[in-house]
């Protein structure tokens, strides 16, 4: 990937900034740690630059409940994570 195309909207690609939306508790500390790692890791492959592994920002956000819109409808949590299990049960079919 070329550097350029790693930058904010100014050109600055002296940072990385990744943010994660989740519905809320869908990841513990062993899973929030993990995910950061892993994309860490992941930008710092694409980019082939150890150095952003210093300079990547990732930002793990947690939606409210009805927080997700989805299907023209603001799901609570609950109603997001049985309608995940309903595709995956689908897609396992």
């Amino acid at each position: 990937m070329p550097a350029v195309a790693i930058a904010n909207v100014d050109g600055d690609a002296n940072y990385v900034r990744v943010q994660v939306l989740t519905n809320a508790v869908a990841l513990n500390r062993e899973k929030q740690i993990a995910l950061v790692e892993q994309l860490t890791e992941l930008i710092v492959t694409a980019a082939n630059n150890a150095e952003l592994r210093k300079r990547t920002w990732v930002l793990l956000t947690e939606a409210v409940p009805g927080g997700w819109g989805l299907w023209g409808h603001a799901h609570t949590n609950e109603e997001l994570v049985d309608a995940a299990r309903a595709e995956i049960a689908r897609a396992r079919e």
